[in-house]
């Protein structure tokens, strides 16, 4: 069977749009920039400026605050120094002189000569070593023990021992030297140590950080055949460490700067701290004020230097115990 030529197709029938131009559907043109793009380009680069120029604003602002408060807080340093370098005569002047007049030596020569400065150090740095060793210790124990074990009366031993903070100091003064004296410690370091081994601010700190700590470790440990001790000491202990250069920091600067527990247990001139030691320098009809700057400055400058040198421990265990806490 032959096929069919296909019929030709009628001209006429064919799409005009095809044919004809002006049936085409115009289209919109790309619109045109009437910026050149040399001044177009640096618009996005002025935007970037704009972003840097406001932390730099937040920057000044805070630098505007800080400043001042740094300045109000460190001028009592600086007028204890420029003190101490102030011959006895010009210290008393009125009206008093910001910077150190005739300045010299004299008064930390003459308290070295007058007093037992070394030793009143040394003996402040063995209370204050002993006490921020026991804060350590059993400050770390008893948070770990309020932390992760289960007790009987827990919460409540907690909260009494927590809502012991609002005892004012001062009204253990005469039941702690009473037990001091009739344990024969009075005039005696052991006697200003003992009652300060441990405190109520290291267990709370210790026992809300390690609270963050995931028990994952602790629990793997003791499937490897660790005891409490080794799981305390080779796991929790390491993981606590900015908590516990913030709780020695602490301890270590408040048993140093110590004045009253120390003046009433201690009598002996050389058994004396040196905060009691540079205090009692004052005379009954005359204080000689540059002598005392003298030991002042002597003083502060260990804490100076202990916080120059653990600032990022401490400051890391602010940080992390107030945010985890």
């Amino acid at each position: 069977m032959a096929r069919g030529r296909p019929a030709a197709m009628d001209p006429a029938a064919v799409d005009r749009t095809a044919v004809d131009p002006t049936a085409v559907e115009p289209r919109p043109a790309p619109p045109v920039s009437l910026i050149p793009e040399a001044v177009a380009a640096p618009t996005v680069a002025v935007g970037a400026l704009a972003g840097r120029r406001q932390p730099r604003r937040d920057r000044l602002a805070s630098l505007a605050v800080l400043v001042p408060v740094a300045i109000v807080g460190l001028f009592p340093f600086y007028w204890m120094v420029t003190q101490a370098l102030t011959p006895g005569a010009a210290a008393i002047r009125v009206p008093p002189s910001l910077v150190p007049v005739d300045a010299t030596l004299d008064n930390l020569a003459g308290l070295f000569a007058q007093a037992p400065v070394l030793l009143w150090a040394f003996n402040s740095l063995v209370v204050a070593t002993a006490i921020m060793v026991g804060h350590v210790i059993f400050d770390s124990m008893a948070g770990y023990a309020f932390a992760r074990k289960r007790f009987p009366g827990k919460a409540l031993f907690f909260t009494l021992i927590v809502s012991s903070l609002m005892i004012p100091v001062h009204v253990t003064l005469v039941p702690r030297f009473i037990l001091i004296t009739n344990l024969g410690l009075d005039d005696n370091l052991l006697g200003v140590i003992a009652p300060s081994i441990a405190d109520v601010f290291g267990i709370f700190l210790m026992r809300q950080f390690m609270q963050s700590l995931p028990s994952e470790l602790e629990e793997a440990a003791r499937v490897d055949g660790a005891n409490e001790w080794q799981v305390f000491w080779r796991i929790v202990m390491p993981l606590s460490r900015p908590a516990v250069a913030t709780v020695g920091i602490f301890s270590f600067v408040g048993a140093w700067n110590a004045f009253l527990w120390p003046l009433i247990v201690l009598s002996e001139r050389n058994l004396l701290t040196l905060p009691v030691g540079v205090a009692l320098l004052q005379q009954e009809f005359r204080s000689d004020i540059g002598l005392q700057m003298a030991g002042a400055v002597v003083g502060a400058v260990p804490m100076i230097l202990l916080f120059l040198l653990f600032q990022r421990h401490f400051l890391e265990g602010v940080r992390v115990g107030a945010l985890k806490g």
